[in-house]
This record gives structure tokens, C-alpha cells and sequence, in this order.
């Protein structure tokens, strides 16, 4: 005999918006998961719970938190979030995992690696996988962190994958944006651009252990030297520190940098600038993705699809041609 599970009802709006704003653990993440689904009828009803939400957003501090693969960025988060809830701080980590190119679903699996994190009662973990998105993030991490804010969460942490990819997209979402290096800069520091030094906001060399700490502090002098060459005089320059995530050794001196950070930006009127211009980017990220959305639905694409696809793959149609066959599939 085979026992069935039961379906979980479809909660309503009003629903969703009471067990956001009670930060009900078992409805927040039924509230996300809803606020990622592609189906168009769950769409609707995220934008109207996203519009309800609204009004208790922006109070929390958002803050994206990128490095290469192997940096320690998961074990640097779990450090500083205890460090956080210790000081009796409300915090929600978006962790955004790579996706597997056959399921689409997270690799690493970000919560079994914050264990001790994910058992404090004023820290929620949500790993998301970043299904092919550019930038290292989901794509609905802007929406995740509107409904953690309005759970009343007070800092929300944003983990990327950390791929190399455009980091525009973490800075367009976040009001601070630490980078994490490794000791010994070597490729990291000649790989240092103009571009990145402009994004982040700090830059903290992690694994300032007890064997590679006298490493870090060279690879932390050299960041300095290329900050100073690179930017010269600017009023607000990244910080540069050092820190032990395993040992627990200079996390707090990296928050206290976001704090201060944060205060500047707040002082001079330029976080609330960049909360203007990140809404707007919001805005054409959605038409963006909802485009891509509409055009692999549209019927007509779909149809021609297959057939233009194993073309390109046995090598007889160029690109070119078989994507101008699908837009005009499409209308354009």
C-alpha cells in the first residue's frame, strides 16, 4: 500500500504577509519560495505580497560578501553572524550556492556548512541556488532580502558564488560589499582592477592564521599600495584588514569597518542615492528576466526550438542565424 503525501494548502496573501511580519519560521520560507517560483499565477501573488512588505523594508544593513572559491566565505559568515546574534543582532544569510547544471539545485549546500549559525535562534539561513544568473546571486535575491527586512531581520548578509563573474550586480543590491582575499596576493592582486576597488567597501584577508599570518599582512600592505595607486586621493577609500574566520580573530574589526562604512554613506546622503539608482537597475533587471521568461514560453519558440539547437550542435547553422529565426519567431 502506498501512502500519499498531502499537499500543503496554498496559503493566502494576507496569510503570507502575517507569518512574514510575526517572522513565523515556518511560513518565511514558504514566503520565499514563493517570492522564486516562475509560475505566473505565484508571480502575482509574490508582487502583491512584495507591495504589502514594502513599507517595513530598508531599515536593515545589506551586505554582500564576495571572494574566490576556497577564501573561507562561508566559514567568515558563520564567525561573524555568532559574533552578531551574540550582541543580540537579528540577521538573515542569503547564501547563494552554484546550481547544477542537471537538477538546477544547490552544490555546496551553504546551511550544513554554518551549522553552529543555523541553530541560533536569531539567525535564518536561506540557500538559494543561482541557476545560471549572472553576478554570483539569484535572481530574486532583491525580493529575499525585502521579505527578510520585513520579518525584522536587522542585517542581512548576501553570500555569492564567487565565480569571477560581474560583481556589479552584488554592489547593485547592497548598501556594503566586503571582498575576502586569500594571503599571499600573488595572481589576486595583479588581478586587482579599478572597477572592483570602486564596488567593494572593505577588503579583509581571511586566514590570518597562526603559519600564514605574517603572508596576510604582506598581501594586506600590498592591497593598500594598489588602493593608493590606483585611487589616489578618493574621499572614501576601501579599508583593509586582516582576520582568522577558523580562529575568530578579527571578525569583529571587519564589522566594525561595515559599521563605519555604512555610517559615512548614511552621513553624506550616498546610501540614499544608491538605494535610488539600485531601484531603478531593479526595475529593468525584472523586464529583463520576465522577457527571457516570455520567450522561452512563447509557442512558436518552443515549436522551432529543438530542430535549431541540433542544427547548431552538429555544426551546420551558425548562431547568428538560428537566433535571428527564434526572435522572429518571437516578434522581434
Amino acid at each position: 500500500m502506498t501512502l500519499e503525501v498531502p499537499r500543503r494548502r496554498q496559503l493566502s496573501t494576507d496569510e503570507y504577509f502575517a507569518g512574514v511580519r510575526s517572522c513565523d519560521i515556518t511560513i518565511l520560507p514558504r514566503a520565499l519560495t514563493l517570492i522564486e517560483s516562475n509560475n505566473q499565477e505565484h508571480q502575482l501573488q509574490a508582487e502583491d505580497l512584495l507591495t504589502r512588505l514594502l513599507p517595513f523594508t530598508g531599515k536593515a544593513i545589506r551586505v554582500g560578501i564576495t571572494g574566490a572559491p576556497g577564501v573561507g566565505k562561508s566559514t567568515f559568515i558563520e564567525a561573524l553572524g555568532l559574533h552578531l546574534t551574540a550582541r543580540g543582532q537579528r540577521i538573515a544569510v542569503l547564501a547563494v550556492d552554484p546550481s547544477s547544471g542537471i537538477s538546477g539545485g544547490s552544490i555546496l549546500g551553504d546551511k550544513t556548512r554554518m551549522s553552529r549559525l543555523s541553530a541560533e535562534p536569531n539567525a535564518y539561513i536561506r540557500p538559494s541556488p543561482s541557476a545560471g544568473t549572472l553576478g554570483g546571486v539569484a535572481s530574486k535575491t532583491r525580493e529575499s532580502m525585502m521579505v527578510c527586512e520585513a520579518a525584522g531581520y536587522e542585517i542581512v548578509l548576501v553570500e555569492t558564488v564567487g565565480v569571477g563573474q560581474s560583481e556589479t550586480m552584488v554592489a547593485d543590491m547592497t548598501d556594503c560589499f566586503l571582498a575576502l582575499m586569500l594571503p599571499g596576493a600573488g595572481d589576486d592582486l595583479q588581478g586587482i582592477k579599478r572597477g572592483l576597488l570602486e564596488l567593494v567597501d572593505v577588503i579583509a584577508v581571511n586566514k590570518a592564521d597562526d603559519d600564514t599570518l605574517t603572508a596576510a599582512e604582506l598581501a594586506a600592505r600590498q592591497y593598500n599600495m594598489a588602493i593608493k595607486s590606483l585611487m589616489g586621493t578618493q574621499q572614501y577609500p576601501p579599508q583593509v584588514l586582516t582576520c582568522s574566520a577558523l580562529h575568530n580573530r578579527g571578525v569583529d574589526q571587519v564589522w566594525e569597518a561595515i559599521e563605519q562604512r555604512y555610517a559615512e554613506l548614511k552621513a553624506t546622503g550616498e546610501l540614499a542615492r544608491r538605494h535610488r539608482h539600485q531601484r531603478v537597475r531593479w526595475l529593468w533587471a525584472i523586464i529583463e528576466d520576465r522577457l527571457q521568461q516570455a520567450f522561452r514560453n512563447h509557442p512558436d519558440v518552443g515549436a522551432m526550438r529543438g530542430k535549431l539547437e541540433a542544427e547548431v550542435l552538429a555544426g551546420t547553422m551558425p548562431p547568428e542565424v538560428a537566433a535571428r529565426r527564434l526572435l522572429n519567431a518571437f516578434g522581434v
